[in-house]
């Protein structure tokens, strides 16, 4: 204890490194803080959302039920769906940037509604959001690299790494002591405020513990790799050009190239194109044979072929009937759609296992719940109650009951997922294993200090 109050002692004259611990607190303060907010607007907007669902829809009772046709109501009356942000949404905000967390969904078909919300200005999203997430993972280990790159050097420089090896217990364990102290309060400085984010939110405890271990095994990473390169006997400039280099390669080139890859390989088409094709599968439906798209209707619903027959002109059951056949065409580009995305996100966890940002990356989103799982999840909340809303309707229209003001009030209404926290495994596992093992050789390297001159 007493080495180590004095290796406290020793970074405290340095002014530099308590300057960087301080500004890497106040930059991830910073990220948090920001995260809360944002994730505080989320629950506003829907709550405003919610507040301005009711008042529309309470306008709209008397007006779309006067005649008692289920057909102009499933038509015009919209209902809200909404993906509220978890209690860790504040340390990554994933893909709920670029994704709608609230869509409004009537009876028509469903594709179209759903991509809807996938048009957004690309340059707005490329800078990204500052979080949690873009602390832990790029500005990190800079910090990490300025606090551990001149650990021998700085002292060989200064003409004392003679005199410390001559100390009674001078051997590996005082670099490693000196490298531990260092990457631990780098360590706390990020994580500290993320602790106090999550009080602030209720975040559950498990999920906490789970961003503790995934950070902790980030650190243990970078500290390894400083070590190993801090440790060769090279001076502090060629140290820090090093490690830089392995920074700018590990979080950025290999991430972009591994990304590209991916795309390439494993090709997903955009969500837009199953909404054009639904669409046109619609509209093109005004120009079959009604009896003809009825037909089709009633080989997936047999329960209702046995309803009176279409009446001349325009019908609301038939209308319906060919916007559901819509959804059924484009089944299985769905199906393709979302197994490409999923053969993407596993070539993702894949890449995690080499590169640590990666790992890391998907840890938090993960915690967070605002990777493409959570995306998916909620878009198959949307599609269930979708399914609810047109079960709701088809009694009226293909029996040709009345739709009165007590009908529109037992609409079904859309239920979120509770939030339940998501501790991801494998991948904590994977990163915690890749950060021992990095560690475990930085940690060798300490005993080729003895040999140095």
């Amino acid at each position: 204890m007493s080495a180590l109050r004095y290796e406290w002692r020793l970074l405290a004259r340095s002014r530099w490194a308590v300057c960087a611990l301080v500004l890497l607190l106040a930059l991830s303060a910073i990220a948090v803080v920001s995260g809360l907010r944002e994730v505080q607007r989320q629950h506003d907007t829907i709550a405003r959302v919610a507040a301005l669902q009711q008042q529309e829809l309470a306008g709209q009772a008397p007006k779309l039920t006067r005649r008692g046709d289920a057909g102009t109501v499933a038509y015009y009356a919209f209902l809200s769906t909404w993906d509220p942000p978890s209690s860790a949404a504040f340390l990554a905000q994933g893909l709920r940037d670029v994704s709608p967390f609230v869509l409004r969904v009537r009876a028509l078909a469903l594709q179209s509604q759903l991509h809807e919300g996938e048009t957004f200005n690309p340059e707005l999203a490329l800078a990204g959001r500052f979080d949690f997430a873009f602390v832990a993972v790029y500005l990190l280990p800079l910090f990490l690299i300025a606090l551990l790159h001149d650990l021998v050097s700085s002292e060989r420089q200064s003409g004392r790494l003679g005199t410390l090896r001559a100390l009674p217990g001078a051997g590996p364990s005082l670099w490693q002591r000196r490298a531990a102290l260092r990457a631990g309060l780098a360590s706390l400085c990020v994580l500290l405020p993320a602790a106090a984010g999550a009080l602030a939110s209720g975040m559950p405890a498990g999920a906490l513990a789970a961003v503790v271990v995934a950070v902790l095994a980030y650190v243990a990473c970078w500290s390894g790799l400083a070590l190993l390169v801090a440790l060769r006997g090279g001076s502090s400039v060629a140290n820090a050009t090093t490690l830089m280099g392995a920074w700018a390669v590990l979080t950025l080139v290999l991430p972009t190239v591994g990304n590209a890859a991916l795309a390439r390989n494993v090709p997903v088409r955009q969500g837009v194109e199953l909404m054009l094709a639904q669409r046109e599968t619609v509209h093109g439906g005004w120009d079959r044979p009604r009896e003809e798209t009825l037909a089709r209707f009633f080989q997936t619903h047999p329960q209702w072929q046995h309803t009176a027959p279409l009446p001349a002109g325009f019908h609301w059951k038939w209308y319906y009937a060919f916007q559901q056949l819509g959804d059924e065409s484009v089944a299985p580009q769905v199906a393709a759609y979302r197994e490409s995305l999923m053969a993407r996100q596993r070539a993702t966890d894949a890449l995690g296992v080499a590169l640590p940002g990666v790992g890391l990356q998907a840890v938090l989103h993960r915690v967070a719940r605002t990777d493409l799982l959570a995306q998916l999840r909620y878009q198959d909340a949307v599609t269930a109650f979708h399914t609810r809303l047109r079960n709701h309707y088809y009694p009226y229209l293909f029996e040709a009951r009345r739709f009165g003001a007590d009908d529109f009030d037992r609409l079904p209404r859309f239920e979120p997922a509770a939030d339940a926290p998501e501790v991801p495994v494998t991948p904590l596992a994977v990163l915690a294993l890749l950060g021992c093992a990095v560690l475990a050789l930085g940690l060798r390297a300490a005993g080729r200090v003895e040999g140095l001159r």
